[in-house]
């Protein structure tokens, strides 16, 4: 209760909460932590919306502005179907923290919901071996007939690091000008000069630097006997001129294809604002160059998004592209969770061009629609179509999907079936699995359901108050909260679960109220 009772004190003084932004700190060790993935306003407006000023008032029930909304109209085949391609990125709810850490909103285009719902580690139950479990829950809203559905998919649990296969990791390292503030190369020179520690000696790393121009500095090198050369040239590394991030990009897939390695994992790890100013700066010019080495290796990419002044849409639309995700560091916290646990341990695949489609019952739901997911959409005939560009997931991992449901009045029955789809990543075999939700399995309230469910409604509900409605042509969710009540609903969530993340959470939403 002490602990509480020093956070309900906090709020009534209206003291604005400071996230720590520890961006220049150094990483100096790597500690023991949970392995479960985490990869981590209320104004008195004229329309006491309870959103920032920029934030239109939240939209009456019947109100189609909303976008991704499917309407189930009877007389005809309905709509009745939702599929996108599986994403784990988690950057806009990292870069989304270090904004309000400055004192500022996000830019609301910045605001992805799911990276803000994928940022939490869940508790769905795990297969034994590749692909995925398929949990589908939900409970209602506020807002009559409107209910929240969570699909949540699965991989098994990371392997211990010597039963996966070997790493051939190429870092493409940003060392232009912007690179030289603090929390930004300072950091990534250290984390890379732990995680190389933590390696095993039969994973190999080639680095690429590039500034105006790109350099192989160190060609795919195998850690054993050599880690002492490899920390001579991460020590090397100083901020130089320009942001030529094509020209890194397309380095870093020559190297990794040079030093490939047959029975690895061979991936090319971004790390960079990406504040991209020479040469070309379009991602899907850039990808196009590579795409042979993307395509045939199969080499994925993770990026690594740093720095106060971040290029969010291009390292997202990379990593999409890219066949792999993105997470944003702002501290040394963030950075050894990247470097020396998730990286290290979720080297390899366990499902590939992974899809997952949604099929509501029109006899019982009349509305729906997916929060975020907005560039990952896939054609619902194209669900089986192996050819169509899907998401790269590793072992850890879980995906969540929430969707807004709107059901007939008293609706009795099945609700909706998810099905995932995917490649197994050696033989490229397609596997399925399925699971269903009745009427009857809602929980009364998203408030009283279960600590994964509240989570990922308030992490939903935070990121749609952020969003540019206006703009966007974003509705609000239904039942949607003010932030104060938010605010109060996470930091008691927090202190009953006793979660850490869920605490920043709460300090994040609490933040925000403030500033509005």
């Amino acid at each position: 209760m002490e602990w509480y009772e020093r956070h309900r004190t906090r709020r009534l003084r209206g003291t604005l909460l400071a996230l720590t932004a520890a961006g220049g700190l150094l990483l100096t060790g790597c500690g023991a932590s949970d392995t479960g993935d985490k990869s981590r306003t209320s104004d008195a407006s004229e329309h006491n919306s309870g959103f920032p000023p920029h934030c239109p008032p939240r939209p009456q029930p019947g109100d189609r502005r909303a976008a991704g909304r499917h309407r189930l109209p009877r007389g005809r085949p309905p709509d009745h179907l939702s599929t996108f391609a599986l994403d784990v990125d988690t950057a806009s709810y990292g870069y989304a923290r270090r904004a309000l850490a400055e004192g500022r909103l996000p830019d609301p285009s910045t605001i992805r919901p799911e990276e803000f719902v994928n940022s939490f580690r869940q508790d769905y139950e795990r297969p034994d071996g590749d692909g995925f479990t398929v949990t589908v829950d939900g409970a209602r809203t506020d807002e009559e007939n409107w209910s929240l559905i969570r699909v949540g998919l699965a991989t098994r649990h990371a392997e211990q690091a010597g039963e996966r296969p070997p790493a051939a990791l190429t870092f493409v390292i940003d060392i232009s000008g912007s690179m030289a503030e603090p929390g930004r190369l300072d950091l990534a020179r250290q984390s890379l000069s732990v995680m190389t520690d933590r390696l095993r000696d039969d994973d190999s790393v080639a680095i690429v630097t590039f500034s105006d121009e790109a350099e192989t500095v160190l060609p795919m090198t195998r850690l054993d006997g050599r880690r002492g050369e490899i920390h001579e040239v991460i020590d090397s590394l100083e901020p130089a001129e320009s942001t030529n991030l094509g020209a890194g990009v397309e380095t870093g897939y020559a190297t990794a294809v040079e030093g490939l390695r047959e029975g690895a994992t061979n991936r090319v790890v971004l790390v960079s604002d990406a504040l991209a100013n020479t040469g070309d700066t379009d991602p899907d010019a850039i990808l196009e160059r590579i795409a042979t080495e993307r395509r045939e290796h199969g080499i994925t990419l993770f990026g690594v998004g740093v720095g106060s002044d971040y290029g969010d849409a291009l390292m997202e639309r990379l990593a999409d592209r890219g066949d792999g995700h993105t997470v944003y560091v702002s501290n040394t916290e963030d950075a050894r969770e990247v470097f020396c646990e998730q990286l290290p341990q979720n080297i390899e695949l366990t499902a590939r061009e992974a899809k997952a489609q949604v099929a509501f019952d029109p006899a019982t739901v009349t509305e729906f629609r997916l929060v975020g997911y907005d560039n990952r959409h896939v054609a619902d005939d194209d669900f089986r179509d192996d050819r169509v560009d899907g998401g790269e997931v590793g072992p850890g991992h879980t995906v969540t999907a929430l969707y807004a449901v709107r059901t007939e009045p008293g609706a009795d029955g099945h609700l909706a079936t998810a099905t995932v789809r995917w490649l197994d990543p050696d033989t490229r075999a397609p596997h399925e699995e399925s699971g269903g939700l009745e009427a009857g399995d809602l929980d009364d309230s998203v408030w009283s359901a279960g600590r994964g469910l509240q989570v990922t409604a308030t992490a939903a509900y935070f990121a749609d108050a952020l969003r540019r409605s206006s703009d966007h042509g974003y509705g609000s969710l239904p039942g949607a909260p003010y932030l104060d009540e938010l605010s109060e609903r996470a930091h008691t969530l927090a202190y009953r679960t006793e979660d850490e993340d869920v605490q920043q959470l709460a300090d994040a939403i609490e933040t925000a109220s403030r500033m509005g």
